[in-house]
């Protein structure tokens, strides 16, 4: 509930500061001495767009600030999600600098306007006769039936089920369009695929390939210089061989003249034996080495093919043709197992599909159920407050099409008088009808769900008498479980209060300023008087006031 509104340079207000309490409190003044004012300050700390005009000093900011004892709401989910902390009594301030600049604060965490407005619909419900078109609003007619219904956890479950069923058929939405793209695209991947694959590419393959093309391509010249390698080493008179077995047998003399004449003859034995192992190597390679031209056409043909590969998929490496091979084939892959999936999610669908049904028909049964109920309800109420000739008829009707709340269709039809025709509320129901018809379903909201601060905005405008008196009655039922406001003219809804506050203006250095005070006993008394009478309150008055307090 709204404990504390404080008002700093806003409209006429210069500064205002006021406690509130729990039960029906009334707000009464003259026409034009602020209560607009004092609603238009609350509704800029509830979220509401601000600008300059705002600014009664256009020099100084306004500051907006307003305390609610939030912990019977339930918002803590809300302010986590909001990345606010909650506090059992929040206070949310709003600033409007002389820039035009806007700031809002919860706790005095910066929070972002539509964060704000979403937290304002949680605390209170300003409601005015231009505001009763919400109750033409299919989802509102649907919220008062389901209340009522007590189909809060059934419509939770159905919404939670559903979200899932969304998300399965966007899937499956998407396996769809995959397949249908990936079909055009399949031949000429699997084409790809088998290219790659008949290179029978591995890393390193390359340089292989081409040492192998080198050596086939030039056999004679290898060969040729083979047997030259192999004649420097062996020749008779001036062969390497030669030569090192006479410098071995030089060094091995002079070994034993020392230690690093023995080093040197170790040596040069270890040069002799690596010579000697190279010329084996080079007899091996020489005896081996023979002209293959089908061997060479073949290197010949797969460097080609890896070659026209790189260049057809401009890349350098052949690691890069292979993780293109890689990712065709998980491509291949996937298209070829879509078929599977689509089947899977689809079955998923109808599992989602069933069970939404049962739901659905859950929520079906107990709509209807107390549609009598709420429609006598209704009735009974708009007849104690002048419309005795009021009647509903609300249809509701199951549908093949999945909505938020469930699977059905509603029509909320009205007639006001005696021999006319059931139709639309927003198109037979006058503003005044309307304004008696949302009092009434607030009233009922009030029993089943934890509304919030309520705010009647003079909704009892054009009503007098008895009606007046029923109206007052029923905000004070409802004040019983909330923490109900009521701007009013009537002094029969005045009465009711369990507080009583009054707007007024006044003069301070010629300056006009809006001002709000708790009225004392004595103090309703007049007022009560006043609103029976005029300015002239007679002695009647006073003793009708009275009695109207009682």
């Amino acid at each position: 509930m709204l404990t504390k509104l404080s008002i700093k340079n806003y409209a006429l207000i210069d500064h205002l500061k006021v406690e509130f309490s729990d039960g029906l409190t009334i707000i009464t003044g003259e026409t034009g001495a602020g209560k607009s004012i004092l609603l238009g300050g609350l509704s800029l700390v509830l979220g509401k767009r601000a600008d300059l005009n705002s600014l009664k000093n256009t020099e100084e900011k306004c500051v907006i600030e307003a305390e609610f004892a939030v912990k019977a709401y339930q918002l803590e989910a809300f302010f986590k999600e909001e990345d606010l902390d909650y506090e059992p009594l929040t206070i949310v301030r709003r600033e409007i600098l002389p820039s035009g600049k806007s700031r809002a604060f919860v706790n005095d965490t910066p929070v972002r306007l539509d964060a704000l407005s979403k937290l304002g619909d949680k605390l209170i419900d300003v409601h005015s006769q231009h505001q009763t078109l919400q109750l033409t609003d299919n989802s509102f007619q649907f919220q008062v039936i389901d209340a009522v219904a007590n189909n809060k956890a059934n419509i939770k479950t159905y919404h939670e089920k559903l979200s899932q069923y969304h998300e399965v058929k966007r899937k499956l939405q998407k396996s769809i369009n995959f397949q249908q793209e990936a079909d055009k695209e399949h031949d000429y991947n699997v084409f790809l695929l088998k290219e790659l694959q008949e290179a029978k590419l591995v890393p390193g393959i390359l340089t292989e390939l081409e040492a192998t093309y080198e050596k086939l391509n030039n056999v004679e010249e290898i060969r040729e210089k083979l047997a030259l390698a192999n004649q420097l080493i062996n020749e008779e008179q001036i062969g390497v061989v030669t030569t090192l077995n006479e410098l071995k047998s030089t060094m091995q003399k002079l070994s034993g003249y020392g230690k690093q004449f023995e080093n040197m003859s170790q040596r040069v034995q270890s040069v002799f034996l690596e010579i000697d192992d190279i010329q084996s190597e080079i007899l091996s390679e020489e005896e081996s080495l023979d002209a293959d031209p089908a061997l060479l056409e073949e290197t010949a043909t797969k460097l080609q093919q890896i070659y026209n590969l790189q260049k057809k998929h401009s890349v350098l490496e052949i690691t890069e043709l292979i993780q293109l091979q890689q990712t065709l084939e998980e491509q291949v892959a996937v298209t070829e197992n879509i078929e599977a999936d689509i089947k899977a999610l689809q079955l998923k669908v109808l599992a989602f599909e069933e069970e939404l049904d049962v739901l659905a028909l859950k929520i079906n049964k107990e709509r209807l159920r107390i549609v009598p109920q709420l429609t006598n309800y209704l009735q009974d109420s708009l007849a104690d407050l002048g419309m005795q000739n009021a009647r509903f008829n609300i249809q509701i009707s199951p549908t093949d099409s999945y909505f938020y709340n469930g699977k059905d269709e509603l029509q909320f039809l009205f007639s006001a008088n005696k021999g006319t025709a059931f139709g639309e509320l927003k198109k037979v129901a006058s503003g005044g009808e309307l304004s008696r018809i949302m009092l009434s379903i607030k009233a009922i909201l009030a029993q089943y769900e934890n509304l919030p601060t309520i705010m009647f905005d003079e909704i009892d405008t054009g009503v007098s008498g008895d009606v007046s008196n029923k109206m007052g009655e029923i905000m004070k039922a409802m004040s019983t479980t909330m923490q109900v406001f009521a701007i009013t003219h009537l002094p029969q809804v005045a009465a009711k209060g369990n507080v009583h506050f009054k707007v007024f203006k006044e003069d301070v250095n010629g300056v006009t300023t809006t001002q709000i005070k708790e009225l004392t006993y004595n103090e309703r008394v007049d007022e009560i008087a006043e609103m029976l009478s005029g300015r002239n309150v007679t002695e009647a008055a006073i003793t009708h006031a009275k009695e109207l307090l009682l």
